[in-house]
């Protein structure tokens, strides 16, 4: 089991069969396996996104700094929704914001957030970066390297990483294993390459995986092969 690891949940993999808003089933299987991994030893810090209620790209007509600052807060909903479901189940958790939004959440101060870790809470990073061009996969990278995780889980709507989409390429190949820099040279897009190339830095690997498969993040956290590494 790894003792401390970073999980990335897209938006899109809590939001139901509209691609919008937020399945409780599926915060329901996010937080049974979070209970059972924390319960086991394991320290969680969570990365969310908030693509399931705000992209940055939908803004085609509006400033980039503002649309990024929407996606932002979108990803406060989340980080409170699941912050919810994990204490009515009994798992201490603490939500910290990149923006400081004091009247619902902690702001980011990472002595804290270690802290919280130590004292067997899971911590839910909220506001990506806190800054507009950077996705939350880069914040994922970004806290992943701060809390010195030894791994950073990627919770996916697909099983892993493919030379191309599998839902418009049937021949689409899975990798088992890529290198960060092959993944970059590749122009993959399951992970934005800024993320990859600050991992390829701190030499944290990269597990892609597929969060509808059974106990797959419980999987992941213990270890066992499944998904893509990008290392």
């Amino acid at each position: 089991m790894y003792k401390r690891a970073l999980i990335k949940l897209s938006g899109e993999a809590l939001s139901g069969k509209e691609g919008f808003g937020i399945d409780p089933n599926k915060v329901a299987v996010v937080t049974e396996q979070i209970k059972r991994v924390t319960q086991e030893g394991a320290q969680i810090g969570i990365v969310v996104g908030g693509g399931n209620f705000w992209r940055g790209r939908q803004g085609t007509d509006m400033d980039r700094t503002t649309a990024d600052h929407m996606g932002m807060l979108a990803t406060v909903i989340n980080a409170l929704a699941l912050q919810d479901a994990f204490e009515k189940a009994g798992i201490p958790t603490r939500v910290q914001t990149a923006l400081t939004i004091t009247r619902v959440a902690e702001p980011y101060i990472l002595r804290k957030a270690i802290r919280h870790l130590d004292k067997g809470r899971v911590v839910i990073f909220a506001c990506g970066t806190g800054n507009p061009y950077f996705s939350t996969d880069t914040g994922a990278a970004l806290r992943a390297a701060e809390i010195q995780a030894e791994i950073l889980l990627l919770a996916k709507n697909i099983d892993g990483i493919y030379d191309s989409d599998p839902k418009k390429n049937p021949d689409a190949k899975k990798y088992d294993k890529i290198a960060y820099i092959d993944f970059i040279k590749q122009g993959l897009t399951a992970m934005d390459t800024t993320a990859v190339s600050l991992c390829m830095d701190n030499n944290i690997p990269i597990l892609a995986f597929g969060l509808s498969e059974k106990d797959s993040i419980v999987r992941a956290v213990n270890g066992e092969k499944l998904g893509t590494i990008i290392g």
